[in-house]
């Protein structure tokens, strides 16, 4: 999915534009996401390489565990132990350096084990370059505390992973490789429900098919306890809940901040535009028309068809300015959308556009004004792009609501394929949408179709 801006005529990938104050590179093509939400079919975990790099994780994770309680326990006896002395101070702030490094290691563990990302929930470190403010600013962050009680639990929690792990692939491995162990020891004894003596490889073949059902039931057990991981994991080393709220209304007050100012500049921006139409357009021509209507007005009298004709032509002239005021008025604001509505607007918008156009519009009641306004303008630029640069025969629009949003849908059958750019036509109307805390999201994979959709938040 992505924002676009087609008037720049490049072609490639596509972006995003949430609220219109970010670009996100999009990622079309499939691939592993989170433990939490990969499909549960035995195939398709087969497939995963993300249940394989989760079984290597528990496998040998009870390794790093081990190393850090070791080095922990001993490290903080010693530092603790010698406070007494001026060594242990530093001794225990070079500890707490040392196991918020592993946090954050183990953060980016879990994150190649098992899609999940851990966020960071320290707090902003205090301002200035002194270590000693940092490292008091380190101490009283809760998230450290939180970091060292992770890792000192992450031994047992591991250890207990790894038996699991061991026990459950290990008898996986021994049914599954059962042929190949008896042809080396020349026979075996399997003593699952009841005990099966193989003399010869092919009498171990029908334990290996019961190995086939252990290995679906390892790689649950491993899905299980990837999903479990995480979720501890998650807990212990992100953020609180506290903490995500804030941080999520920082970015939320960021982005209405910056969407805000690109909104006062782009009316600014307007505002400029249309006075310099007025000025070169409409002022100019109602300027000739006057000066045409006093030279008319002095040959009334001695050549009245030299002022017949300075009287048509100051006519037309008249027709002119009317005819660009009109058009500029229709930019800033149509009168059609004010008295009708959105439907008779978007249907005209649809029989000028040089495609045919199919219109949907299916709201219960009209929305308010700056919701019917950015959804014409998202529409009317939308059709201009495909006009201009999208090679299409056809384009639907489609408005309709759904729960508390006007949902403002443009598609058309183009060549598609358009590069991101956030200062484009389709990124202003982004940032238009993002004054009423909307979104404006564009997918246009090379070859098309190009959708542009517009989320717009309305209460009636």
């Amino acid at each position: 999915m992505g924002e676009l801006s087609r008037e720049s005529g490049g072609r490639g990938g596509a972006a995003v534009g949430w609220a219109a104050t970010r670009w996100v590179t999009a990622t079309r093509a499939g691939g592993d996401a989170s433990v939490m939400n990969r499909p549960w079919h035995p195939v398709a975990m087969a497939k995963s390489s993300l249940t394989w790099r989760s079984a290597v994780y528990l496998g040998v994770s009870a390794a790093f565990g081990l190393g850090w309680f070791i080095a922990l326990v001993v490290g903080l006896s010693l530092s603790v132990g010698l406070l007494i002395l001026w060594v242990g101070l530093p001794m225990l702030a070079l500890m707490m350096v040392a196991w918020r490094f592993g946090a954050m290691l183990e953060r980016q563990l879990v994150r190649a084990a098992f899609g999940v990302r851990v966020p960071n929930p320290y707090r902003r470190p205090p301002e200035g370059r002194n270590p000693l403010t940092r490292l008091k600013g380190m101490a009283a962050d809760p998230g450290t505390w939180k970091d060292l009680l992770y890792l000192l639990l992450l031994f047992p929690v591991t250890l207990v992973e790894f038996v699991v792990s061991m026990t459950v692939w290990g008898a996986t491995g021994a049914l599954l490789f059962l042929p190949v162990i008896v042809a080396i020891d020349g026979g075996a004894e399997v003593n699952l429900w009841v005990s099966y003596w193989a003399g010869n490889p092919v009498e171990a073949l029908p334990v290996s098919l019961i190995g086939l059902v252990f290995l679906v039931a390892a790689m649950y057990v491993t899905r299980v306890m990837a999903i479990g991981h995480a979720a501890w994991a998650a807990l212990m080393l992100g953020p609180s809940p506290s903490q995500a709220e804030n941080a999520e209304l920082r970015k939320r007050t960021e982005h209405l901040q910056a969407s805000r100012a690109r909104g006062v500049d782009a009316a600014e921006f307007e505002r400029r535009r249309i006075e310099r139409d007025l000025h070169d357009g409409a002022q100019q021509r109602l300027l000739a028309v006057a000066m045409d209507i006093g030279r008319a007005r002095a040959k009334l009298d001695e050549d009245p068809e030299g002022a017949r004709a300075l009287i048509e032509q100051a006519h037309s002239g008249t027709r002119e300015a009317i005819s660009e005021l009109r058009d500029l008025a229709r930019g800033i604001y149509p009168a059609i959308l004010t008295d009708r509505g959105l439907d008779p607007a978007l249907s005209g918008l649809a029989g000028r556009a040089p495609v045919p156009v199919e219109v949907s519009v299916d709201l219960p009641e009209r929305p308010p004004a700056a919701v019917e306004s950015i959804a014409y303008f998202i529409v009317a630029e939308s059709l201009a792009n495909i006009a201009k640069y999208a090679r299409a025969t056809r384009a639907s629009v489609r408005v309709v609501r759904e729960d508390r949003w006007v949902v403002v849908e443009v598609i058309d059958n183009g060549m598609g394929g358009a590069v991101a750019r956030p200062d484009g036509g389709l990124a202003g109307l982004a940032d238009r949408a993002a004054t009423i805390d909307g979104m404006l999201i564009v997918d246009s994979p090379a070859g098309g179709p190009t959708i542009i959709r517009a989320d717009l938040p309305c209460t009636w």
